[in-house]
């Protein structure tokens, strides 16, 4: 079978890169063209061709997407052209929906194949409109998060299914494999400095959200140690892949404000394995660090705080921002966004986890969600919803 696959970020290339291992076992004959990255490529080995690297589509906000319109465009002029050339049995989408709906309606307007979306568009936050495109022209979903199958059908009447959260397969494997790789933690402690609790930083992974998260967490934790003078904290930054170094260089430089703070360029797992605590920016990163068992301040900084703050209740539908507080249904991680995301907010946070005991409430809150979002095997199982939709619709045209 041939499989056309589009997502538009990393997290997007992580959990499709999984997808087609499992579609690798499951179909021997199967093929590969997609808009991803190279952890896609590298799963789909021979059988695969990355038409187009997600970086050169991955813009977010008005102003970036305005900007770059004529690039974005582009690429879906290219991603048209080749699934109309190559003539695939179906077609996946993964999240990225400002770009994959418009290719789901060509698809269908053009009667190419079924349209398979495994990561739906987040409408129980915002955009609730789009359900009209997904009934029109996507043939099944697949949700890897455990309330999307009540909220869809209690909300619009439409079935989804849950087949399970890749971010515990995920780690699971890379623990299987033994990944640990912490030696440059355990070694920091050198040239006389004792052995330190190490605070992580998660400042996102695109350009945008680096520069406007990473400065409020460098002030925190710098004021945090300051403070901690008999108590040295082991600072780190994970670097984002395909990020530029020398933006994370002068950006500690400026904000850090004598305190040392080091480059993670190693699996974010490993870092999260060895961190006391950590800063994340909302995403994908609040579900790892929660799966490993971190507690986390979780924050996203907005320019215009709080008049983002004012409006909120107006364009989010969701009572919370982070995937941990969602899947759990109640506060289990604290939420600092926009105008609530400041330095004197973010140490108060951190304090009360180092020396508090929030830290026990926050394990317990994990437990909890990590029972909801059930055990491992997503990829598996949206790999066996797909090869069955596919023959099902190979059997009815013939």
């Amino acid at each position: 079978m041939k499989y056309f696959i589009i997502c538009g970020e990393a997290s997007g290339d992580l959990h499709a890169s999984h997808l087609i291992t499992a579609l690798r076992q499951r179909d021997k004959n199967a093929r590969f063209r997609f808009f991803g990255g190279d952890l896609m490529a590298a799963a789909a080995g021979h059988r695969g061709t990355l038409l187009r690297h997600y970086s050169t589509l991955a813009y977010m906000g008005f102003v970036q997407v305005l900007l770059h319109a004529g690039t974005i465009l582009r690429g879906m002029r290219e991603c048209k052209r080749a699934m109309t050339e190559w003539k695939p049995d179906c077609i996946i989408l993964v999240d990225y929906p400002g770009f994959n709906l418009r290719m789901a309606k060509f698809a269908k307007d053009t009667a190419l194949c079924p349209v398979v979306y495994y990561i739906p568009p987040k409408i129980w936050a915002w955009k609730a409109h789009r359900i009209r495109q997904i009934r029109r022209y996507v043939d099944c979903v697949l949700s890897i998060l455990p309330f999307e199958e009540e909220y869809y059908r209690e909300k619009h009447n439409y079935e989804v299914h849950y087949v399970g959260n890749p971010t515990y397969d995920e780690i699971a494997a890379h623990l299987a494999e033994g990944g640990r790789d912490i030696t440059h933690i355990e070694t920091y402690g050198q040239e006389g400095r004792p052995p330190a609790d190490i605070i992580a930083l998660l400042p996102g992974s695109r350009r945008q959200e680096i520069t406007a998260n990473l400065p409020v967490m460098l002030k925190a934790v710098a004021q945090l140690q300051d403070e901690h003078v008999k108590r040295p904290f082991t600072i780190f930054v994970a670097a984002a892949p395909n990020t530029d170094e020398a933006l994370y260089a002068q950006l500690i430089a400026k904000h850090a404000h004598g305190v040392r703070v080091d480059l993670w360029k190693r699996n974010v797992y490993d870092l999260l394995l060895a961190a006391r605590v950590a800063l994340v920016t909302s995403g994908t990163a609040t579900l790892e660090t929660a799966i490993l068992d971190v507690p986390q301040v979780v924050c996203y900084h907005i320019r215009g705080g709080r008049f983002v703050n004012w409006v909120r209740p107006y364009f989010l539908k969701c009572p919370y921002i982070s995937l941990v507080n969602l899947i759990a249904a109640r506060e289990v991680v604290p939420e600092l966004i926009a105008a609530d995301m400041t330095p004197r907010c973010l140490h108060d946070h951190l304090q009360a986890i180092v020396d508090g005991n929030e830290r026990e409430r926050m394990l317990r809150g994990y437990t909890a969600m990590r029972e909801r979002l059930g055990a491992v095997g997503a990829p598996k199982a949206a790999a066996d919803s797909i090869i069955r939709i596919v023959r099902n619709d190979v059997a009815g045209r013939k």
